[in-house]
């Protein structure tokens, strides 16, 4: 895999934090500690476990991070390193693990094997969407924000709020969204489907 797939914030981000920038390493870790949280709170480990899991995987970080060729692959890395520190914690941990026979365990188990990476995929999905809003301009944050807002917003309403007039308001969310396919992190995303 090349570089260029990847957010060229996190490539920098990357590319800073292994040359020793602490801003660098704290914005990977403000960025992806949600992730970990995630996998950690699917294992339905404990606070104290769950803590001692991301200390885990941050460390493991630090000694790999010169390592790492492809940023686009941090996201994935950090899931599979927290899943086998979650591991490790059930299995070292004094808490007996309840053993629960279910017939055809292990099809149903081939059957739902990409579960959870797929909902892994939809939040860095999410993440990526939400990264791409916040580099538009205020209003168009403010559009977005109302256009996706539940229950949806009439289009006099926003036309109120924003001064846009109403029969501009299809092209202007056109703009802004084409502007968000153009953002590097959701035009990888886009040529990988």
């Amino acid at each position: 895999m090349s570089i260029a797939t990847a957010d060229p914030e996190v490539i920098d981000l990357v590319a800073s934090a292994s040359s020793g920038d602490s801003r660098a390493w704290d914005a990977l870790v403000d960025r992806y500690a949600p992730l970990v949280r995630s996998i950690c709170r699917k294992y339905q480990l404990g606070r104290t476990d769950a803590d001692d899991v991301a200390q885990s995987v941050w460390l493991h970080l630090v000694d790999h991070l010169d390592h790492i060729r492809n940023a686009a692959a941090l996201p994935g890395w950090l899931a599979t390193t927290t899943r086998r520190e979650c591991w490790r914690v059930m299995r070292t941990s004094g808490t007996p693990q309840k053993i629960i026979f279910e017939p055809n365990a292990d099809r149903r188990r081939d059957e739902q094997c990409g579960a959870p990476d797929q909902r892994l995929l939809e939040a860095e999905r999410h993440a990526a969407v939400r990264e791409a809003v916040t580099h538009l301009p205020r209003e168009g944050q403010a559009l977005i924000a109302m256009l996706i807002a539940d229950p949806p917003l009439p289009y006099a309403e926003i036309s109120a709020k924003l001064g846009l007039p109403i029969g501009s308001i299809g092209p202007t969310r056109s703009r802004y969204l084409d502007k968000i396919r153009r953002y590097p992190a959701i035009a990888a995303l886009i040529d990988a489907a």
